[in-house]
């Protein structure tokens, strides 16, 4: 008989390439996951519910800005962070896009862009997850060309008066402070605004098929007065929120290998035991095809991944590179878990197994953070130095 690899799904000895603390990291994660997350994602999803009472042990954990220094953050390297979202969406991207959110765009918005003031104010309570934080850019009109934002804060005397709205804020009803942007007659800039603040409300969206263990909502300014302190000093113009979004897009890219290797081992695991025509289903040839470009397309997706990831480690990743990291690997973890689905047959429609469950979320997470073709015309003007974007 044919030996079978330690772990199959690690085709090219990918792990062989990651540090002894990368790997630690990684286990730690996945550990807290398979005993805390696991067995019960799947009732999660079903209610609809995110499961609040995690943050504060992700906070424990490290997990909230763990890329930041300083504040309270971990200060760790950018391939654990991306690890850690791998291990956080093979789980559920509902889970992953928390942390995404908290770390990546509310954390890095105020860590980046902030004064020190509200940096010492607000990133201490949101790494230990005592504070939840949204980031407040899309508009129901405006989701691709967030330039054209309507949400606008005008000054009255030193203080500033916030109107408009936001919508598809992850975290937004859960969020102790949304970072929000607005336009200004000094372009656009960024403002940080506290939960309780008057005409500050937020209403969460319902009846979603994609991402439910996660809170997604809209958010609303009614004549909101905040103080010249609530501005962020150092966000001048479309730089300061697109800066963030490559920051949560880099998760993103690390975050749909965990998806589709969740997704493979499910499948694999349901062909060994599935027994059709006297013998397993995984040694049947169409079976074992699907399986391996499944396979080649998982190890291509987690190269590509450390390979951005120790660009960015390096201080050398472009937004160009981002793309194609975002753009590829959620493009093949929504093919792979589909493909897991077919193996899995009918059972596969049963939230049992996770490879419909992860092919429903990221749908959302082709979308957010830039729609692939966004992402394909980023790439393009890369190529050819001509923006095609309008």
């Amino acid at each position: 008989m044919a030996s079978v690899m330690k772990d199959p799904l690690d085709l090219l000895d990918v792990s062989s390439l990651l540090s002894e603390e990368e790997l630690d990291i990684q286990r730690t994660v996945r550990d807290f996951l398979d005993d805390r997350v696991r067995p019960h994602i799947g009732e999660w999803f079903e209610d609809g519910r995110f499961p609040r009472e995690l943050v504060t042990e992700l906070g424990k954990l490290g997990l909230l800005g763990m890329h930041l220094e300083g504040y309270g953050c971990a200060g760790t390297n950018a391939v654990s962070y991306g690890l850690a979202c791998l291990e956080l969406e093979g789980v559920d991207s509902g889970l992953r896009s928390f942390v995404s959110v908290q770390g990546s765009l509310s954390m890095y918005s105020i860590w980046r862009w902030g004064s020190e003031e509200q940096k010492q104010e607000w990133l201490p309570r949101l790494a230990a997850g005592e504070a939840i934080g949204c980031f407040g850019l899309t508009e129901p009109d405006f989701g691709s060309n967030p330039s054209g934002m309507r949400t606008r804060a005008v000054r009255d005397g030193e203080d500033w008066i916030l109107n408009g709205s936001k919508m598809w804020i992850t975290n937004g009803g859960l969020a102790d402070v949304a970072t929000v942007w607005a336009q200004t007659e000094d372009g656009i800039r960024g403002f940080l605004v506290p939960r309780g603040t008057p005409g500050f409300t937020t209403s969460d969206i319902k009846h979603k098929l994609s991402l439910r263990a996660s809170v997604t909502s809209e958010l609303a300014f009614d004549n909101v007065r905040l103080p010249a302190s609530a501005q962020l000093p150092e966000a001048r113009g479309l730089g300061g929120p697109l800066a963030c979004l490559n920051e949560a897009r880099f998760g993103i890219l690390f975050g749909a290998v965990g998806a589709a290797r969740d997704s493979l081992q499910a499948a694999l695991d349901y062909a060994d035991a599935r027994i059709q025509f006297d013998k397993p289903i995984s040694a049947f040839q169409l079976t074992q095809k699907k399986l391996a470009d499944m396979a080649v397309s998982l190890n291509s997706s987690m190269l590509l991944a450390l390979h951005l990831g120790r660009l960015k480690d390096d201080h050398r990743l472009r937004p160009e590179q981002v793309s194609v990291g975002k753009l590829n690997n959620v493009r093949e973890a929504i093919a792979i878990a589909r493909e897991c689905r077919t193996i899995l047959g009918g059972s596969g429609i049963s939230l049992e197994y996770s490879p419909l469950r992860h092919a429903n979320n990221l749908e959302s997470v082709r979308t957010y953070e830039g729609t692939d073709e966004v992402h394909t015309l980023v790439i393009g003007q890369a190529l050819t130095g001509q923006a095609a974007y309008r």
